[in-house]
C-alpha cells in the first residue's frame, strides 16, 4: 500500500476521510466478521487503495467498489490485476461520491453476470460515515447484511439501543433498516495515517421496517423533533412538528406513549407509531 501511494505521490486527506488500512490481519478480519459468502457480490464504499478490496475478492463472487477520489479510483483495476491475477475480472470500480449513489449507477459498472449487491463492507470516510451509510440502507434495498469500520463513538452510537446515553438519531434511523450491533474495536496502528482515536466495527442485517402505515420520511420527521431537544418531555420536544403541545399530546397518546416520556426512552416502532398519528395524518382521516 505504501509503495502504491508513492507511485501516486499520494498524500491522504482530511476532505475524503483518507486513513487506509495497512495491516493485513486486519483485513482478514474484517473479511471474517462480514461472514461474506463465495457467491455474494459484494459493495465497498472508499476502496482507497484497494487493501479490503483485495481481501473481499478472495471471499466473494464479485465486488463493486466506489471511490470519490480519481487517482485511487483509477488505479484500482490494476491494484487487482498485480495482486489478484485472474481475478481482476470480478471487480468494478464507480468514480463517484457515494452520497450520489444509486441502484442505476452501479448497475451501469457492475461486474459481468453479477446482479445487484447483496453485502456491504467498508471502511468509511469518520466524516460522512453515518450520512453514507443511511443512504446506502435506502437506496438498495438488496443490500441484506453487512459490516463497516467507522468511527468507534460512532460505531457505539449507532449500535445503541433505547435507554442507552448515546441513543440516538443515527440509532433510531439505523434501526428502521436493521438488526445493528457493534462487532469489535479496531485500534489505531493498522491504518495510514494513524488516526487519534480507535475505529468500531459495526454489523448490520436487514429487516422489514416497522408495521404501520407511515412513511420513512414520517417517521425520520419525528425522530428528528425528539432529538433535536432530548432534554425535553416529547410532549415540548413535538410541539413545532405536531403544531402544538396539545396535538404534540394527543399524537403521543394515540400511539401509546406516555406525552412525560424522553425520545432516548423510545424504539423505532414507537416513532413509527407517533408518526401514524401525526396531526397531518389525522386531517386526512378527517377529510376522507
Amino acid at each position: 500500500m505504501r509503495r502504491i501511494a508513492a507511485e501516486l505521490d499520494l498524500r491522504p486527506t482530511k476532505q475524503w476521510g483518507q486513513n487506509f488500512v495497512i495491516d493485513p490481519n486486519t483485513i482478514r478480519r474484517i473479511v471474517q466478521a462480514a461472514d461474506v459468502t463465495a457467491d455474494e457480490h459484494v459493495l465497498e464504499i472508499g476502496p482507497g487503495l484497494g487493501s479490503l478490496t483485495l481481501g473481499l475478492l478472495d471471499a466473494a463472487a464479485a465486488v463493486t467498489a466506489v471511490e470519490i477520489d480519481p487517482v485511487t479510483a483509477a488505479r484500482l483495476p490494476r491494484t487487482a490485476a498485480e495482486f489478484r491475477p485472474g481475478a481482476e475480472d470480478a471487480l468494478a470500480v464507480l468514480h463517484a461520491d457515494a452520497m450520489t449513489l444509486s441502484e442505476q449507477a452501479l448497475a451501469e459498472v457492475r461486474p459481468a453476470a453479477a446482479g445487484g449487491p447483496t453485502a456491504l463492507v467498508a471502511n468509511l470516510p469518520y466524516n460522512v460515515a453515518v450520512p453514507v451509510l443511511l443512504h446506502a440502507l435506502a437506496v438498495l434495498p438488496g443490500l441484506r447484511h453487512g459490516l463497516v469500520m467507522v468511527q468507534e463513538e460512532v460505531a457505539d452510537r449507532l449500535a445503541a439501543g433505547p435507554g442507552s446515553k448515546v441513543y440516538g438519531v443515527p440509532s433510531a434511523k439505523a434501526a428502521w433498516y436493521a438488526d445493528v450491533r457493534k462487532a469489535g474495536t479496531i485500534g489505531t496502528q493498522v491504518f495510514w495515517p494513524a488516526p487519534r482515536i480507535h475505529s468500531g466495527l459495526v454489523a448490520f442485517t436487514r429487516r422489514e421496517p416497522p408495521a404501520g402505515g407511515a412513511s420513512r420520511r414520517e417517521v425520520f420527521a419525528v425522530v428528528d423533533a425528539a432529538f433535536a431537544q432530548r432534554r425535553k418531555t416529547l410532549r415540548a420536544a413535538l410541539a413545532s412538528w405536531a403544531g402544538s403541545p396539545q396535538a404534540a399530546e394527543d399524537a403521543l397518546v394515540a400511539a401509546g406513549v406516555d406525552p412525560r416520556a424522553r425520545g432516548e426512552a423510545l424504539d423505532i416502532a414507537a416513532f413509527a407509531r407517533i408518526a401514524e398519528h401525526g396531526p397531518r395524518r389525522a386531517a386526512e382521516e378527517v377529510s376522507a
